[in-house]
């Protein structure tokens, strides 16, 4: 079993990233297999939509957020061996040319250790700030998969589509992974559960201990994949996953070691990735880093 944990980027830990090479070092020597960021542009004062998609708030916690390339860089080149994930990247509001720079950048300094993971995100304010159209944005993510399958295995390289254009450019920095970083994809709509099936190296679905941990649904949206993949002539197995699990405030870390263990062994998931929102600094991440990774070793 792989355990990975979220690296200092996010609310009251983002006032401390000037940490970020210390926490991942200090992460890896304990055994971490992977170190995570995921992404908020900002947070709209009066949103029109809430966190996740669901009613009209925001928590506070996502209103404070490292820029998320720049904190797996400074990962990057502080260690030697865990994987860099983003769980995940509002792929569709970045321009293709600098996401893929900005990638590829990271997969170079790490020496081919980066997970790209992307979402289309749930916030329309988010994408009125990139002056792009929320309504629009799976048929962007798919051009943009498009784009960026392009920058990262052609020079001179090129793309036109109804939502992006990339004019002929060259194009020789290429990440290590070859022929291209792989791309996971997180989401449990049907559109982008189909998008896994017929496009995605790997899924990233996520849970919530104690409040939320549905196997069930969990492999329910597997199969749907599965079966979107078959249809596409890809081969399901191909198709890795890798879980978030969200921690409550409050939740012992035996809960969360239980319920790792109990999804594990009904989904045949084996890579997690531990966050915990409301930890006040950067010592107390480590200590959930060390505890955590004890738990897991004692089985």
């Amino acid at each position: 079993m792989e355990i990975g944990f979220a690296l200092p980027y996010l609310h009251n830990m983002a006032h401390e990233v000037a940490r970020t090479a210390e926490f991942a070092r200090e992460a890896e020597k304990a055994g971490a297999a992977s170190l995570w960021v995921g992404d908020r542009n900002f947070a709209a004062v009066n949103p029109k939509v809430g966190a996740g998609g669901i009613g009209n708030t925001i928590p506070v916690e996502y209103r404070t957020a490292a820029d998320p390339f720049v904190t797996l860089g400074v990962a990057a080149a502080a260690t030697e061996r865990v994987r860099l994930g983003a769980h995940v990247l509002i792929a569709p509001v970045y321009p293709p040319a600098q996401l893929a720079r900005s990638l590829t950048t990271i997969d170079l300094i790490s020496n081919g250790r980066l997970i790209p993971g992307f979402g289309v995100g749930w916030s329309p304010e988010e994408y009125e700030g990139a002056n792009l159209d929320f309504g629009k944005r799976g048929a962007r993510m798919n051009e943009l998969l498009d784009a960026l399958d392009v920058l990262w295995t052609q020079n001179p390289a090129e793309y036109h589509g109804e939502h992006i254009e990339l004019p002929l450019q060259y194009a020789p920095l290429k990440p290590v992974q070859k022929p291209r970083p792989p791309i996971y994809i997180g989401g449990a709509a049907e559109a982008a559960l189909k998008r896994i099936g017929e496009r995605a190296d790997g899924w990233l679905p996520m849970c919530l201990v104690p409040a939320w941990v549905d196997t069930d649904q969990m492999l329910a949206q597997r199969a749907t994949i599965d079966e979107f993949a078959t249809k596409a002539g890809r081969g399901p197995a191909d198709i890795d996953t890798i879980i978030r699990v969200n921690v409550v405030e409050g939740t012992p870390l035996t809960q969360v070691a239980d319920a790792i263990k109990s999804v594990g062994e009904r989904t045949g998931i084996d890579h997690f990735m531990v966050e915990s929102m409301s930890l006040p600094n950067v010592d107390a991440s480590l200590e959930l880093v060390t505890e955590m990774m004890a738990l897991v070793r004692r089985g």
